[in-house]
């Protein structure tokens, strides 16, 4: 299955899991993707931390305030940043990777 990377960064804001919610729906409806979220952000892409998003697990998030990833300031161009994100998404095998949030 082709996958799809998602995080949450910066300061929270209301609708930030709509935006979840619809991004793994519509990826996953209309182009078959598959979904990993990030915790905290780039701290969760660049330590590695994640959890597998299928579409069940999004229900009901987006009644929910602050983010079901968590977020965080980290910087992802700070020191081996850049290397560090793109070994992880070669060893998750993603295509991409959707930023929500951020400055």
């Amino acid at each position: 299955m082709r996958q799809l990377g998602i995080l949450t960064s910066g300061g929270d804001c209301p609708g930030v899991n709509a935006v979840i919610r619809g991004a793994v729906l519509g990826g996953a409806v209309a182009h078959g993707y598959g979904f990993i979220g990030f915790r905290d952000g780039w701290r969760g892409v660049l330590e590695q931390d994640s959890v597998s998003l299928p579409r069940p697990s999004v229900r009901g998030i987006s009644r929910l305030g602050g983010t079901i990833l968590g977020t965080s300031r980290t910087n992802p161009l700070a020191g081996d940043g850049v290397d560090a994100v793109r070994a992880c998404l070669r060893s998750n095998q993603l295509e991409g990777l959707i930023a929500i949030g951020g400055e």
